[in-house]
C-alpha cells in the first residue's frame, strides 16, 4: 500500500541547518556513490572521515570546528595486475567490540584497526571464469553483530566473522540472493528478536534480499526491482529506506517487504542515504545537488509508515557523491563531491 507520493520539495524558508568550516582533502573524492564515511568518537571530541580517491582513500581526523588534525592515505592492495586497482568504497564497520575499517577494490578486500595503522586481514576476489570484458569488485560494507558483510560483482554477499580481537577473520558463508552486482548493504541490531528482518542488500537491477542474520544468515523475503539500480539502501526500526537512480525513496516493511511510501525526493539518481538512528531522521543526497532530510515515524494508531520533509540544502554546481549524518542525533550531516576538495559540514541552527 502506498500512503504518500510526494513531489520533491522545495527549500524551506527557515533554514535548520548553517553551513560550518570545511575539512581539506588532498585531492577530489571519486564519483562513487556512498563515498564518504564518518566515524564519531565522543570520548576523544573526534571525528574521522574516510573519502576515496581513485587507488588510494584519504582518512582524515578532524576536531569539532572542522580543523584537520592528521590524515593518512592507504592504497588498495595490488594483487596480480599491472596497473593499480581502483578502490570502490571505504566504511567504519563498529562492532560490538572493536572497529574496522574496511576497503572494497577490483582487487579484493581489506580490513584495518580503525585508524587505518595496520591490515589485520586481506580477501582476494577470484575472478574465476569472468571473461576479460567484466569488471571484477566489492562492494556495499555492513556489520550485523560480530559480522562483516560485503557485497560483490557476482551478486553474492561474502560475511566474515569478526573475533573479538587479533587477525584471526575467517570468511564463514557466502549468501546468494541476487543475480546483479550488489551496490550497498545496511543493517540494524536485532535485539535479541526472533525472526526481526536486521540486514537488507540492494543491487544494480534494483532487487533487495531482506536477511536474519545469526550463526547462518536465513534469507526473509525478496524485494522485486524495476529496472532501475538502487544505490543506496537504510534499515530502521524495521523500516526499509531505499534510494534509486530515477530519484525516488520507496519506504518498504523489511518483514513482508510491502510498499508504504514512494517520493519522488530528487530530480536526478539519488547517490547516497543515511539515517540518523536515534530519531528517525533520513538524509538522501542526489545527482541534482540537492541533500534532503526527511523524519520517518510509524503512526501508533494504523501502523503506516509516515514521512515528513524537514529540510533541503542545494549544494550548487557540485556533482554530489556522499552525505552522512555525522551523529546519531542528526544535529549535523557532511558532503562530499567530485572535483571538489574539501569536505563541506552543516550543522543545526
Amino acid at each position: 500500500m502506498v500512503a504518500a507520493d510526494s513531489e520533491r520539495p522545495k527549500d524551506p524558508a527557515v533554514r535548520m541547518f548553517r553551513r560550518e568550516r570545511s575539512v581539506p582533502l588532498r585531492g577530489s573524492a571519486a564519483a562513487l556513490c556512498n563515498n564518504l564515511s564518518v566515524l564519531q568518537l565522543p570520548a576523544r571530541n573526534l571525528m574521522h572521515f574516510a573519502v576515496v580517491h581513485g587507488p588510494s582513500a584519504q582518512l582524515l581526523s578532524a576536531a569539532p570546528e572542522g580543523v584537520p588534525l592528521a590524515q593518512r592515505q592507504l592504497h588498495a592492495k595490488e594483487g596480480a595486475g599491472v596497473s593499480p586497482p581502483l578502490i570502490t568504497q571505504v566504511h567504519w564497520c563498529v562492532l560490538p567490540f572493536r572497529v574496522l575499517l574496511v576497503l572494497t577494490s577490483h582487487r579484493g578486500i581489506q580490513m584495518y584497526e580503525s585508524d587505518g595503522s595496520i591490515m589485520v586481514y586481506w580477501h582476494a576476489l577470484d575472478s574465476g571464469d569472468t571473461s576479460s570484458v567484466q569488471a571484477v569488485f566489492a562492494r556495499g560494507i555492513a556489520a550485523s553483530g560480530h559480522f562483516i558483510c560485503v557485497g560483490t560483482w557476482t551478486g553474492q554477499v561474502l560475511v566474515f566473522d569478526i573475533p573479538a580481537k587479533g587477525p584471526n577473520i575467517v570468511l564463514s558463508e557466502e549468501l546468494a540472493g541476487h543475480q546483479t552486482a550488489v551496490t550497498d548493504i545496511a543493517t540494524e541490531p536485532a535485539q535479541g528478536q526472533d525472526s526481526v528482518a536486521d540486514m537488507v542488500t540492494a543491487d544494480d537491477s534494483g532487487l533487495l534480499c531482506v536477511w536474519r542474520s545469526g550463526s547462518e544468515f536465513t534469507l526473509l523475503t525478496r524485494i522485486p526491482g524495476f529496472g532501475i539500480p538502487c544505490p543506496s539502501v537504510q534499515l530502521w526500526q524495521g523500516i526499509i529506506a531505499a534510494g534509486y537512480g530515477n530519484g525516488q525513496i520507496r519506504l518498504y516493511e523489511a518483514t513482508t517487504g510491502t510498499l508504504h511510501v514512494q517520493i519522488n525526493a530528487h530530480a536526478r539518481a539519488i547517490c547516497a542515504l543515511d539515517l540518523a538512528p536515534e530519531v528517525g531522521k533520513l538524509l538522501s543526497a542526489a545527482e541534482d545537488t540537492f541533500v534532503h532530510i526527511w523524519k520517518l515515524r510509524r503512526s501508533p494508531e494504523s501502523g503506516y509508515i509516515e514521512v515528513e520533509h524537514c529540510h533541503g540544502e542545494c549544494v550548487s554546481d557540485i556533482q554530489v557523491c556522499g552525505a552522512r549524518f555525522c551523529d546519531p542525533s542528526g544535529s549535523s550531516f557532511a558532503v562530499t563531491g567530485y572535483d571538489l576538495a574539501e569536505i563541506l559540514r552543516y550543522s543545526s541552527v
